[in-house]
């Protein structure tokens, strides 16, 4: 009796699904040709690999080379990431999203500088704050020359196209399956493979509609030979987001705004923002609020309205700008160039904070 893990149906359905064996002899030559100059390709030093990989995660190529660079210049080495204050390192990120990013690599530092240096296997990596499956494989096969795949979006949607793959990517077993055929068919050279499949991700193999006439894989490509490259990969459909409403407080007394540091815990953590009411209130309903807590209103009016997406929270903002008599209640107060210089503010509040020197006047 035949097994069902060994039945003939299941055995050429895999095999439909395995990654072409000629993968790496067709790709490393165009890589060679075609890699783009990138300031983190610049050495295969790890603090950089490994801080460009975390800046690098849901964040475009072009935005993160500009904060690559500044965030080197104040932080050369894993010592001073380490040791630089919270408030300063927010202030570094701020723009890039995602501030718990930002926060792990700090913990992480800190482990690397206790444990006398920089972990060199995949294992090892995985164990830091904030480091996952992919920039550990990144890291340990670029850095450290470790056989071992790095397997993000980029590299599971080219996995899905080779092989003509209907299944869900982002389910956890189908990544674990397509990162197992990956491991078999790595070369000696696999950081310089893990590379070229990301640089034909982000630049040739693109969701929507790739550019095959350019694509170096497209003679074993299933998607390819049977005209279906942009149905795939199969992503099932993004969790609702939950709508939340919130009144945010421009406060402004003299040529100062209020500003409040955001709770510990919680989305946007440890960041600066414009103190902010739940729910929608109008200008006057706001004023009410204000004077009921004491607040010495001159005058309100409405500050526009602005949208935030989070991964699993949208914001709802309405603005009210409310003019004070004087400084009032337990909030910083600072001009808004010193609110731009010093604070670090999430992007949430980048539109609101736009307004501030219009209110100020010349």
């Amino acid at each position: 009796m035949t097994s069902p893990d060994n039945s003939p149906a299941l055995s050429q359905r895999r095999q439909q699904e395995e990654l072409p064996a000629e993968l790496s002899s067709l790709l490393l030559p165009w890589f060679e040709r075609h890699r783009r100059e990138l300031p983190w390709r610049e050495d295969k030093n790890p603090y950089h690999v490994w801080v460009s990989e975390i800046m690098l995660q849901q964040t475009r190529i072009e935005t993160v080379k500009g904060y690559y660079r500044r965030f080197l210049e104040r932080l050369p080495e894993v010592g001073a990431l380490s040791e630089v204050p919270e408030e300063e390192l927010l202030k570094l990120w701020e723009g890039l999203g995602y501030y718990s990013r930002a926060k792990n690599l700090q913990k992480a530092a800190r482990l690397i500088v206790e444990q006398g240096g920089f972990p060199q296997t995949f294992e090892g990596w995985k164990q830091l704050p904030g480091v996952g499956e992919y920039t550990a494989g990144a890291v340990a096969s670029l850095c450290f020359g470790e056989r071992v795949p790095a397997v993000d979006g980029n590299v599971l949607r080219i996995a899905a196209r080779l092989t003509g793959s209907r299944k869900n990517v982002l389910l956890p077993d189908v990544k674990r399956q397509f990162t197992a055929r990956l491991k078999e068919i790595l070369p000696d050279e696999a950081g310089a493979f893990n590379e070229a499949m990301m640089e034909l991700g982000e630049t040739v193999c693109l969701p929507g509609v790739p550019l095959c006439g350019d694509c170096p894989l497209r003679r074993v490509c299933t998607a390819f030979r049977e005209g279906c490259p942009q149905e795939l990969p199969v992503r099932e459909k993004q969790q609702t987001r939950r709508r939340e409403e919130k009144t945010v407080l421009l406060l402004q007394a003299g040529q100062r705004f209020a500003i409040e540091k955001r709770p510990e815990k919680g989305l946007l953590s440890g960041l600066y923002g414009f103190p902010c009411l739940e729910g929608t209130l109008t200008p006057n309903e706001a004023a009410v609020y204000l004077d009921g807590q004491g607040a010495p209103v001159l005058s309100v009016a409405p500050a526009g309205h602005r949208k935030h997406l989070f991964t699993h929270v949208q914001w709802e903002m309405e603005g009210v700008h409310a003019v004070l008599a004087e400084e009032w209640g337990a909030f910083v107060w600072a001009q808004p160039e010193e609110i731009e210089a010093l604070y670090p503010l999430p992007t949430a509040f980048r539109g609101f904070q736009r307004l501030l020197k219009g209110f100020t006047g010349p």
